[in-house]
This record gives structure tokens, sequence and C-alpha cells, in this order.
């Protein structure tokens, strides 16, 4: 049972592969918390992997995957191995600290964790990656998710492959609250006259926030996973001036229906 997190495929593809690899179910983690009623409860088979992947939000998992952890009930929980993978463009800080001191507080223990970077896609702040440097992390990251599988099929504990970067508990406990803090503004986006009202951004926010009713229009709402932004097909949403020039992303592995959230 792999828990997924993603915005533009990244996490997606990472969470395919090892389910694919290891035989285990996919369950969004979006989808589950946007329509569920506070019923996060799971029966286990015996064995059974738990998994939880998703991208890095300034030095930590996003506030959305720490509050699923938090109402998660797993029943004929007996010591299942438990991984975590965290996809990043560069490093993570002290994501997976935060990812296992939220498990212990659930009484669940993370037995291996990783980090894989993938192609940027995080605009407000910079810009997307070259095609050459696309391809150069894309490529290291199916020879990194080669060792990730064998290390969860074996059910090897205390594995830890991770690239924490500089002052990492600087930036996880200091940057990333401040993140959480302004990313739920969704004031800046908007849609300009480019948009033809097909409704992708709406089928694939996270937190569904966004109604497209001619334009779409945000809610209160938002994770700034930018998945709005990135898979709009006619490029016509933008965040403020500042995304006007800047490039965008989709994972190549995956598909627009694949990260659609609701459905």
């Amino acid at each position: 049972m792999i828990f997924y997190f993603s915005g533009t495929g990244n996490s997606l593809q990472v969470a395919k592969n090892i389910a694919k690899y290891n035989n285990e179910e996919l369950i969004s983690i979006a989808s589950e918390m946007n329509n569920k009623n506070d019923n996060f409860k799971y029966n286990l088979k015996d064995n059974e992997v738990i998994g939880f992947v998703y991208p890095v939000y300034a030095w930590a998992p996003p506030k959305m995957v720490i509050d699923f952890v938090e109402k998660l009930k797993l029943d004929n929980y007996k010591d299942n191995y438990i991984f975590s993978v965290a996809t990043c463009g560069e490093n993570i800080g002290n994501t997976m600290k935060v990812m296992r001191d939220c498990l212990r507080k659930k009484n669940l223990n993370l037995n291996s964790g990783f980090s894989i970077s993938m192609p940027n896609n995080y605009i407000i702040m910079g810009d997307v990656d070259s095609k050459e440097k696309e391809e150069k992390k894309l490529s290291a990251a199916e020879e990194a998710l080669k060792n990730i599988d064998c290390v969860i099929n074996e059910r090897k504990k205390d594995v830890f492959q991770v690239v924490r970067g500089p002052i990492p508990g600087i930036l996880t406990t200091i940057v990333n609250p401040l993140f959480n803090k302004g990313a739920m503004n969704t004031k800046k986006f908007y849609a300009n006259d480019k948009c033809i009202s097909c409704g992708i951004c709406e089928s694939v926010c996270n937190c569904k926030t966004i109604k497209v009713k001619g334009k779409p229009k945000w809610g209160k709402e938002c994770t700034q996973c930018l998945a709005c932004i990135h898979l709009c097909p006619v490029s016509a949403i933008q965040y403020g001036k500042g995304t006007k020039s800047k490039g965008r992303y989709k994972n190549p592995n995956v598909t627009v229906d694949e990260m659609r959230v609701n459905r």
C-alpha cells in the first residue's frame, strides 16, 4: 500500500515504479483527503509494505501529507515494513526526520527513507531545468529507483539514503513554517485570455480549491503544488507577474489523466 502526493508527476512516477516492482496498491493522498469524511482506516495484509512518496516543499513534507499521516489508521499493523521517498530539486533538509517523528506519534516505525533529485517545477522562486538537465535527472532517478526497489523488496531496515544539504535544521524548522503560512495565499493565481475553460486545472488541484466557470477561480486552500500552472495545456495560468516568462514542466512518464485528483 503506497500513499502518494504529486503536483506535476515526479512523485507519481516514483510511486508507480515502486508499486509495480513490489506489487503494491497506489493510493492518492489528495484524493483521500478530499473525498473521505475523516475515515482514514486501511486494512493491512500480512507482511504488506506501507510507503509514503511525496515532493519536498521548503525542506519538509507537504502539509497535506503530514495531515494525512496524523489521521491515518492501519488495521492489522504488525510491525509492517514502512518506507518514505521524498522527491526534490536538490536536497531535503530534515524532511525524513519530520516524517519519522510524525509516524512515531502513530506508533509506526519508519524503516527506510530515500531522496531522489527530480526536475525542478517551483517556478515561483526559480525556473524549470533545462531540457538537458531534466533528462539527466530523470535518467539518474531511474537508476536510483533500481536500488530503492531492491531495498524495499528485501525489507532492509535502517537504510536512509538522503541528501540533506546545508543547515538542514534551520531550513526545515524555520523556513518551512514560513512557506506553509504563505502557501495558503491564492490571491496571485489567475488565468489570462488564453484560457480555454478545459477544466484540467480543476481536476488536478490537490486542494480541490479551483472551480472553472468560464475562467478558473481559486478558493482559499492551496499547497502551492503548481499543478494548475504546469498542466494547463495553453499556459494560461500565472502566479503574479513572475511566472509569465518561466517554463512549464510535466513529468513525461505520467499522463494528465493519471494526475487528476478530482474526477
